[in-house]
């Protein structure tokens, strides 16, 4: 189970407690958009997600932008493809 973690979002939107499955769904879905199976791309962001998890021990709250840049280089480990569509994904839509 994951710390309780505030998340510190931008624009000086209300900040939010850490939330394992949202990020997992994210990473699931820049998985699936380089077209990974979906079996797979659930692995895949369990992975990176165990990654970003031990990354948090010891912080109380984050930035929504270090969140993402956390996972996307835990990602980057497992599927580099989908971990720059992660990385960059505010610069493409």
């Amino acid at each position: 189970m994951a710390p309780l973690i505030d998340v510190i979002k931008r624009g000086g939107r209300p900040s939010e407690a850490f939330d394992r499955t949202k990020l997992h769904r994210s990473i699931v879905a820049a998985c699936l958009s380089v077209r990974t199976p979906h079996g797979q791309a659930d692995d895949i962001a369990a992975r990176a997600c165990d990654g970003v998890v031990l990354w948090l021990v010891d912080r109380p709250q984050i930035t929504s932008a270090d969140l993402r840049r956390k996972a996307a280089d835990s990602l980057h480990a497992h599927h580099p493809e989908a971990a720059y569509l992660y990385r960059h994904h505010t610069m493409i839509i």
